[in-house]
């Protein structure tokens, strides 16, 4: 990774910040799984400290991210707390598949970056199964007339949305550790449908389409966590640049690479004013509601893209956003217990706009670990 001294000292320093912070945020949150610190998201919160989704929902899709935070920092430090933290969520998880029909396409999410990465680092049996498990039930929302994977339940069929991009990693996973191509089939068969059905051709991307079951053809797109159908929510943006960056990483296929690249260079061409996303890049001017998870998200895919490709341009806006948002959104005081704040989960809610989110926690850190140069890519 090329950075300048100055850059490298910025990172060197954020790093330092962000474990300083979580020494001391792990160990309370021994049997719990975090979300938000926000008291303004669910009742009888304590602003600043984090609310127990083993708690409220076990099988709510963003719980892989805490044991994956854990995993990144125990790579990046080789303290054992962190390891302990990791492997004290993954055993929680346990309880989701026992709640098996609520779970959903966002298995990816909750168990590659968690009992995933443990199997990985340390060939755990029991890990290696739990990952194994959840690339079935992945596996399972295959439709095959349709080449697409059924994001949610109930009535919702033909609905597909572009987050599901990163949850196929698991698949491709499951493929070369099982030496089975049908997982593989199924990821790509996916993302050509989702690149055919949700990018446009200026590099937007719709958030949810509801497809014909028998053909695959889009029947109508939803605004779903955006402002309106049609517009640009900026999370779904970074789902799409970092998704189909690792999608090349994982298959060489150059289209994913070119779609990629499509969805970057709209990302960075609406955020470049003041390098801070906004939770639609469609949306009216005012009022501003920002998203910080976007742009973790996005610079993750970023550094990715310029590893791969060598433009600097991807690694200049990977570096403005994090800056932007660590100089504007974090949070490192022992007052909350989330860094990065002004996370927002859709466009019409209150309750959970411009809080702090877990995954912002994440992939900010995952992004400063790859601009750290650790190189183990967790999807």
């Amino acid at each position: 990774m090329e950075l300048t001294k100055e850059d490298k000292r910025w990172v060197d320093g954020v790093w330092e910040k962000i474990d300083n912070k979580l020494k001391k945020t792990a160990p309370t949150q021994r049997g719990k799984i975090p979300y938000t610190t926000s008291a303004k998201k669910f009742d009888g919160m304590t602003e600043g400290v984090y609310c127990d989704m083993r708690e409220l929902d076990v099988t709510w899709w963003t719980n892989g991210f805490w044991p994956g935070l854990m995993w990144l920092m125990y790579i990046g430090t080789k303290n054992e707390l962190y390891r302990s933290a990791a492997e004290d969520a993954e055993e929680i998880l346990d309880e989701a598949f026992a709640d098996y029909d609520r779970l959903h396409h966002d298995v990816g999410f909750m168990w590659h970056i968690s009992s995933g990465v443990n199997y990985r680092l340390f060939g755990s049996h029991k890990s290696k199964v739990r990952t194994a498990v959840a690339a079935d039930i992945l596996a399972s929302r295959y439709n095959c007339e349709g080449k697409y994977i059924r994001a949610w339940n109930e009535d919702k069929v033909g609905w597909v949305i572009i987050d599901c991009m990163m949850n196929i990693n698991l698949l491709y996973w499951a493929s070369e550790e099982f030496n089975d191509p049908r997982f593989k089939y199924m990821a790509m068969n996916h993302a050509d449908t989702v690149m055919r059905t949700h990018i446009r051709p200026d590099g937007s991307s719709n958030h949810i389409v509801n497809l014909d079951a028998k053909t695959g053809e889009p029947i109508e797109s939803f605004g779903g966590q955006g402002y309106a159908v049609g517009s640009s929510w900026s999370r779904g943006q970074s789902w799409a640049v970092y998704g189909y960056t690792l999608s090349y990483i994982h298959t060489g296929k150059k289209e994913y690479l070119d779609t990629a690249k499509k969805c970057a260079d709209y990302f960075i061409s609406r955020v470049k004013d003041d390098w801070l996303p906004r939770v639609d890049f469609c949306a009216p001017a005012e009022p501003v509601y920002y998203d910080s998870t976007a742009g973790a998200i996005a610079s993750c895919g970023f550094i990715e893209l310029y590893k791969i490709t060598g433009d600097s341009n991807y690694l200049d806006a990977a570096l403005n956003i994090l800056k932007a948002m660590e100089e504007n959104f974090c949070d490192w005081s022992d007052d909350n217990q989330a860094i990065l704040l002004m996370g927002t989960e859709r466009y019409d809610d209150e309750k959970g706009r411009h809080i702090s989110i877990i995954y912002g926690d994440y992939f900010f850190t995952e992004a400063i670990y790859k601009l750290k140069g650790f190189d183990m890519l967790f999807w």
